[in-house]
């Protein structure tokens, strides 16, 4: 302690500077994820492992050609700052692209950030403070989880199964934080094409999700970048299209038409919009006008609707191979089997470690993302998230042999040194859905 009653914390050989960071800045850290880019970047390896959008399937004169008219049109516009609201043209074609879903919003309400991501922290900014405690599903998106612990919030998490959030886990969970009078700030769900779980929330549980949120007077934090990916029936209706006053809607442009671009949206009651304005230009004065240019000139020259009707499709494929090799040379293990976005969430037996086998499978030249980087409390060791967004057909099928390669090798020196004989899958293979732990 110093004089003054503040802990006092020493710096080390590595960092001169660490007595002088935030406490808040222990919460920052390198996900899984990051960690594994650098090593699934190498062109022999296979990776399974990030949620990269397959941008090649864009064809890039629509881009050439939107930039192009952009800046004979308004370069002057396209190169200086902007409204921390967002330009309203886009907005507007913004209230298009949420009508698929069953949105109907004011312009008014939309604010464009920096892709969803940064909506996603500027929500955690005007909520969070330190200790407070937000619902997640179990397992969960590990940037989100990335966000909430850097503003030292305690994640807790609420089991799913093949029809998403579970209602009456909602329920006990909600019932035992309030009864350890902790405070729940809001609810974080993705409900379409779960990342990383691959499953939807059925439309018979959306009402009641939302109706146990509003009993409890919590908010909830819908993020749906992969809601129009869908391979055969849509999704149901987002959240915010049956509720528009306890809902904060997350949209991007990342996973419809590039990331590059880092254009996303918040779509939020109006008290809030106007608070997510303030922290927006607090945070970078303005999302970039040229982005916004491109992507506003690009949804109103181009049949963009057609272009993710071919999205659908490339995804589709690749997520047919992804099952059938599953199929094929993995049968002993369990996976979901999703109708859209990115992800495919396989359950191993529960004496592996997906972390721990890692290094082994970039040895074999395939990466994927451990099941640990999806909770915030150290479940998923026997779980791994595998990504069939990027990699072509042929290019997964080839690296789910050389998973297989590692899993089996795995499973057959634990049948000799350890002598566990055979080896079974837990009771529910897909997901935790018993109680949270902190329930038990």
């Amino acid at each position: 302690m110093t004089s003054d009653g503040v802990p006092q914390r020493t710096g080390n050989n590595l960092d001169p500077w660490y007595a002088n960071y935030a406490e808040r800045a222990a919460g920052l850290s390198a996900s899984e994820v990051r960690a594994l880019f650098a090593v699934a970047s190498r062109p022999e390896v296979v990776s399974l492992a990030g949620g990269m959008p397959f941008v090649s399937a864009l064809p890039q004169e629509l881009i050439v050609s939107s930039m192009e008219r952009v800046m004979r049109t308004q370069g002057p516009t396209a190169l200086q700052y902007g409204s921390g609201q967002g330009i309203p043209a886009l907005r507007e074609q913004i209230l298009d692209v949420m009508a698929l879903e069953g949105i109907r919003g004011s312009v008014d309400n939309v604010v464009t950030a920096t892709g969803s991501q940064q909506a996603l922290d500027l929500v955690a900014k005007l909520f969070i403070d330190p200790g407070d405690v937000i619902l997640a599903e179990s397992p969960s998106y590990v940037g989100a989880l990335g966000v909430f612990r850097s503003y030292q919030a305690s994640v807790v998490h609420v089991a799913m199964d093949d029809d998403g959030l579970i209602p009456e886990a909602l329920r006990q969970t909600i019932a035992h934080l309030r009864g350890q009078g902790r405070r729940i700030k809001f609810l974080y769900t993705i409900p379409n094409f779960h990342n990383p779980a691959g499953v939807t929330l059925s439309a018979s549980r959306r009402p009641e999700i939302l109706e146990i949120c509003r009993a409890n007077e919590i908010l909830v934090l819908e993020d749906n970048p992969y809601g129009l990916l869908h391979f055969d029936e849509p999704a149901p209706n987002a959240l915010r299209s049956l509720d528009e006053e306890h809902v904060i809607y997350l949209g991007s442009f990342s996973k419809t038409l590039a990331p590059g671009f880092r254009v996303g949206w918040a779509l939020a009651p109006h008290a809030i919009r106007e608070k997510l304005i303030l922290a927006a230009e607090s945070a970078i004065l303005s999302p970039s006008s040229f982005s916004q240019l491109v992507v506003s000139e690009y949804l109103s020259s181009t049949d963009w609707r057609a272009q993710i009707d071919t999205f659908r499709g490339v995804y589709r494929e690749r997520k047919d191979a992804m099952i059938e090799a599953l199929g094929e040379y993995l049968p002993q293990l369990r996976w979901t089997n999703p109708n859209g976005g990115f992800y495919v969430w396989v359950t191993m037996p529960d004496v592996l470690d997906s972390k721990q086998m890692l290094p082994r499978a970039v040895k074999e030249l395939v990466a994927y993302t451990p099941g640990t980087a999806f909770f915030a409390d150290g479940r998923g060791r026997h779980a791994m998230r595998l990504s069939f967004c990027y990699p072509t057909p042929d290019a997964i099928r080839v690296g789910i042999r050389r998973l297989a390669t590692v899993v089996n090798g795995e499973l057959d020196l634990l049948d000799t040194f350890a002598g566990t004989g055979t080896l079974q899958l837990p009771p529910s293979a897909d997901f935790d859905s018993a109680p949270p732990s902190d329930l038990k």
